[in-house]
């Protein structure tokens, strides 16, 4: 049993006119095998706090602290935490020309276990990942994200998830820009991989579709950098219901 515990987590973010904060103090501890929901209205800084936690160099930690099996996550480099065990689904995967998935994803897996994985069985997981999303095994042999549509770009962000078997899987807004066909496969995807791994998920997202899907075990609301409201599922419901505008604008008054 694995745990990453966000204790009163700060983050700025530096941009042209200076540092400019938008974490206030977060507070989240996630267990193997749980899926927590984080859900709010644009600009509440929830992809902040799935970048921050992959340790992108934009964003300063100014405060708090990240541990996993208390182990400080934010001493560490991108790379040993994924080795740690933490994984990102950005929302916007970019486009890795020259490289093909099936050599990006066997670098990824021989940096994040530290051995290469044997070729006969790595291919037979490769392909098992693929058809499990869906993917042709055409994909295989072209270049990372390179002409992909956005649903391709987002299933093959859970083969990542598939085959690396983290501890963690931060999902930034997997559900953006899919329609109901490539959702309900790449839900498919999120629950099997978890299962299999008895991973914890953070999801990130702003709508409950998703959820109708992979349903989650706790359900926070971010809002202004902070989280507002935590319940279980039957709070994405009353979002569902009412929307985020009972949180903004008592943050306003």
């Amino acid at each position: 049993m694995s745990k990453l515990e966000i204790r009163d987590l700060h983050v700025s973010v530096n941009t042209d006119e200076g540092a400019k904060p938008i974490l206030h103090g977060v507070d989240l501890t996630i267990n193997s095998g749980e899926t927590h929901a984080i859900m709010g209205p644009n600009g509440s800084g929830k992809s902040t706090l799935a970048y921050s936690l992959a340790g992108h160099p934009k964003y300063e930690i100014t405060g708090g602290a990240v541990l996993l099996d208390g182990d400080d996550v934010l001493a560490m480099t991108v790379d040993e935490r994924a080795r740690a065990g933490l994984f990102l689904a950005m929302q916007y995967p970019v486009e890795v020309p020259g490289v093909s998935v099936s050599n990006f994803l066997r670098t990824a897996k021989t940096a994040v276990d530290g051995e290469a994985p044997k070729l006969r069985t790595w291919m037979k997981d490769l392909k098992g990942a693929m058809a499990e999303l869906k993917m042709d095994e055409a994909f295989i042999n072209r270049n990372v994200n390179e002409g992909f549509s956005g649903g391709e770009k987002k299933r093959h962000e859970i083969v990542q998830m598939e085959l690396l078997k983290p501890k963690f899987a931060i999902l930034d807004e997997t559900d953006s820009g899919l329609d109901v066909d490539a959702l309900r496969v790449v839900s498919e995807g999120i629950n099997h991989a978890k299962e299999t791994t008895n991973s914890g998920v953070l999801l990130i997202t702003h709508y409950t579709r998703i959820l109708r899907y992979v349903k989650p075990d706790f359900v926070h609301v971010f809002v202004d950098g902070r989280i507002a409201e935590e319940g279980g599922s039957e709070l994405a419901e009353k979002l569902e219901a009412e929307g985020y505008e009972s949180y903004v604008g008592s943050k306003a008054a």
